[in-house]
């Protein structure tokens, strides 16, 4: 009675909020855009999407299992089981791109269903995930719409990404007999405080999941702290040591002058920063390359404001386009160059044209972003000294494989590594072996997963 009675209030609150927000909501996308977003936040979903009761695992013993034309999907009649996959929005989107390739080699005829929420996650959704995937944005939380989007998309498993929990949601799953599954799970410090003022209505939520895949052992005990049953969770690992980014660097990087110095997914405050050890830096490296790269889309014009003020020479990477030519203006000039990198996707793989890369987000209390892209490809990598979002930073530091610094040290480390090639390849080194050593999540998935596969066939 309590826990309705929470639900009742929580659907009222978020119905008035949405209200207020949807007419801003609608107006800030493209034209282009606005009729599909309304549509698929009201649960119309565009896509004829069919699935059966009984799902029936077509084998193919010829071909190995995870492979292409492999083990079969769930046929009936022709039709294909749903796999519904949540994921909010770039950095949830990327992380996933592993299972659902491993879904589709498994099971070649289950049709994969990928819902995110913000824009840039729908387009590297759209460019990334696997041919046959069905994207779309995630309805609303009220359930008239639910409902509507049960209707016309019957998924067989719904399966979440960094534990996003939505209350009407989850309850609906639970209401269908729809197996809901968390994987890749996180829950953040701040989160976490969160929550637990909340803990009594979080609790009907996590109790209606029915498994909890977790990146680690810390993850692993906030969730059971919160409410979930010590048979329902499993360390499994992070999804991200297994999303290998595009082994194509980007040709454009092939003509900046090194040493390269990669800011990733920078927030505000920390760009000043950057660009300030930047011109201190560019004294005794004169050929030095700074690529920026802000964490959000709508920043990319601020960025730009901050480094015409500097009076620095700068290049947008939106206006390196084929047939590449050098950035460099005049045929004698090589370094004092920034690249904003205003294009989203790029990132993983631009970090293989680095020398040292500096992680944003950990400079400012954000809790950081992603140091495995830059380890992926082995590169001496710099965080700032708030990374509770990576809880393995610390294994990096501890290994030789990572740096933490504070704002003022910033220049002094960098200039550290510019000046010794042989510690940043030592740096590099281990930072690739830690990356190597923790693959393997989605597979540890994959085989929990099928569980429920094979319950829906039963």
């Amino acid at each position: 009675m309590v826990e309705m009675i929470l639900r009742l209030i929580y659907s009222f609150l978020y119905f008035i909020v949405l209200i207020f927000l949807l007419p801003f909501q609608y107006r800030k996308r493209p034209k282009g855009l606005r009729q599909r977003w309304l549509k698929e936040k009201f649960g119309f979903i565009n896509y004829e999407l069919r699935t059966f009761k009984s799902l029936q695992p077509s084998v193919n013993p010829s071909s190995p299992p995870f492979s292409k034309g492999g083990m079969g999907g769930f046929e009936c009649g022709g039709r294909r089981g749903i796999i519904w996959i949540h994921a909010v929005s770039v950095g949830e989107v990327i992380a996933s791109l592993p299972l659902l390739q491993r879904l589709k080699d498994r099971y070649p005829s289950v049709n994969l269903l990928l819902s995110t929420i913000t824009d840039t996650g729908q387009k590297v959704a759209l460019e990334k995930a696997p041919d046959g995937t069905n994207v779309i944005y995630l309805p609303f939380d009220i359930n008239f719409i639910l409902k509507r989007t049960f209707k016309n998309a019957q998924p067989n498993l719904f399966i979440t990404m960094e534990t996003e929990l939505w209350p009407n949601l989850f309850t609906a799953l639970k209401k269908r007999g729809i197996p809901s599954v968390v994987m890749n799970g996180r829950i953040s410090d701040d989160s976490f405080k969160g929550y637990k003022k909340i803990k009594f209505f979080m609790r009907g939520i996590i109790e209606g999941v029915d498994l909890f895949g977790m990146q680690d052992a810390v993850y692993a005990e906030r969730i059971k702290e919160l409410g979930a049953s010590e048979d329902k969770v499993r360390v499994l690992g992070s999804f991200k040591f297994d999303a290998a980014p595009s082994l194509n660097i980007q040709e454009w990087t092939k003509l900046v002058s090194h040493p390269v110095i990669i800011a990733g997914s920078t927030h505000r405050g920390e760009e000043e920063l950057l660009v300030s050890s930047y011109i201190e830096l560019k004294k005794d490296f004169p050929d030095l390359t700074l690529i920026v790269a802000p964490r959000h889309p709508e920043r990319f014009k601020e960025v730009e404001e901050l480094v015409k003020e500097k009076g620095l020479e700068y290049v947008k990477r939106s206006h390196l386009t084929p047939p590449y030519s050098s950035p460099y203006q005049g045929e004698d000039r090589r370094g004092g160059l920034v690249i904003i990198l205003d294009a989203v996707g790029e990132l993983a793989s631009v970090y293989g044209a680095s020398d040292v890369a500096v992680i944003g987000g950990s400079f400012i209390e954000r809790g950081g972003q992603n140091l495995l892209e830059p380890a992926f490809w082995g590169k001496p990598i710099i965080c700032g000294p708030h990374m509770e979002n990576f809880p393995f930073a610390k294994e990096f530091y501890e290994k030789g494989a990572a740096i933490e610094t504070d704002s003022p040290a910033l220049c002094e480390k960098l200039k550290e590594l510019l000046q010794s090639a042989e510690k940043r390849k030592a740096m590099g080194d281990k930072a690739k072996e830690l990356y190597n050593e923790k693959a393997g999540a989605v597979e540890r998935a994959i085989k929990e997963i099928e569980r429920y596969l094979r319950n829906e066939a039963g």
